[in-house]
Parts: structure tokens; C-alpha cells; sequence
């Protein structure tokens, strides 16, 4: 997939993996976070192999972040979502999402999906919406899973 970057003044938004500080993304998304608190480093690695990154830069410095999973034809996932405080109220997070929803490889899409309880007055800009019919949606959610001590990942494991 092409690389795409876009320029706000000193800011960057980048979808080139190489340019992301995992260490910063792993530190926020494991210690500031209600939905990955205590995520592993190496899940977190394989979580951005898979997905689409954008990367929030401040010259070269990472201060924000999100990721795309997807299939490209008919459904995405945003997840991961975050802006550092210090660059909060700047309108960065309405850019970075703008800039997500454009994205070429996400147009024509069926569905867009995203969890979230601190920002929806962010996503409504963008026509998220709550779910019109919850009785039909389903989840298998285990929130203690960051918190065992051996994390079982049935892709790398042996038979």
C-alpha cells in the first residue's frame, strides 16, 4: 500500500510503520489507557503489523496515533486512538480522523466500527453514530486478557 503523508505546519501525518515510535505508542496505549492498559509490547507490535498506522508527528516527534483494520472492500475497525495531552484542543484529533476517513484505500466502505467512551462528540463529526439495533450486535470480550502473565497467541504457537 502507497504511503501517505500530509502536512499541517510543523505537524505530519504519516502512514509509513517505520517512522512510528512504538515505545511511545506502547508506553501511552499500556499505562494511559482504559482499553489496552498493560498491553505487551510484542502484542502491540504484531496489533501494528496488521493494521493501517497513522502516525501524529509534532516535526519528528510522535504525539499522536490510530489504526485501521480492515478488509479494504467492506468493513474497518478504528482503534487505538490518541492524541498526548499536551496537544490536546489544537483540532490535531478532528485532523487525524479527517485524514483516516479520506484515506484512498477506505473509500466505499460498508461499515466503519469503533469502540469508545471518551470521545464520541469526535467520531459524530464524522457520522459515527450509536448503534441503532445493539440487539443485534455481539462480542466476545475479555478484559483481564493484558493482565495475565502469559499472553497465548494461537498464530505463533506450536501444535
Amino acid at each position: 500500500m502507497k504511503i501517505k503523508e500530509v502536512y499541517r505546519g510543523d505537524y505530519t501525518l504519516s502512514t509509513d510503520k517505520t517512522k512510528l515510535d512504538i515505545s511511545k505508542i506502547h508506553s501511552f496505549l499500556s499505562k494511559e489507557t482504559d482499553w489496552s492498559h498493560g498491553i505487551p509490547l510484542d502484542t502491540l507490535k504484531i496489533s501494528i503489523d496488521n493494521s493501517l498506522n497513522f502516525g501524529l508527528y509534532d516535526k519528528n516527534q510522535q504525539i499522536g496515533y490510530a489504526r485501521i483494520i480492515s478488509d479494504y472492500a467492506t468493513i474497518a475497525y478504528l482503534g487505538d486512538v490518541f492524541v498526548l495531552e499536551a496537544y490536546r484542543g489544537k483540532g490535531l484529533s478532528t485532523w487525524l480522523i479527517h485524514e483516516i476517513m479520506e484515506h484512498p484505500n477506505l473509500q466505499g466502505l460498508r461499515r466503519w466500527i469503533l469502540l469508545t467512551d471518551t470521545a464520541e462528540w469526535l467520531y459524530k463529526k464524522f457520522g459515527f453514530t450509536e448503534l441503532p439495533h445493539p440487539e443485534v450486535y455481539m462480542e466476545k470480550h475479555n478484559p483481564n486478557v493484558y493482565k495475565s502473565s502469559r499472553i497465548s497467541n494461537p498464530i505463533n504457537s506450536s501444535l
